[in-house]
């Protein structure tokens, strides 16, 4: 899988779990860039994340992510 099939794929991840069809995310998107992105929606996402890809982050993988490309990075390694 590339890097562009799991930005496609997380695209449309971020779109359904902040309920915003214009959200494209980046390597550099981080919480502060989506409106609704608190810690709440971040366990939502780490969810619907998982299930996409059919991963399991562990705690300290989830806590520090930095950005989205560090999350793509973990995606790739696991698919």
């Amino acid at each position: 899988m590339t890097r562009e099939e799991v930005y496609e794929r997380l695209n449309e991840v971020f779109r359904d779990v902040f309920d915003d069809e214009d959200i494209t995310v980046n390597d550099a998107t981080t919480a502060d860039d989506i409106e609704d992105w608190d810690s709440l929606e971040h366990i939502n996402l780490v969810v619907a994340v998982e299930k996409e890809f059919g991963i399991k982050f562990n705690m300290g993988e989830v806590n520090s992510f930095k950005n989205v490309g560090e999350m793509v990075d973990i995606i790739l390694a696991r698919v």
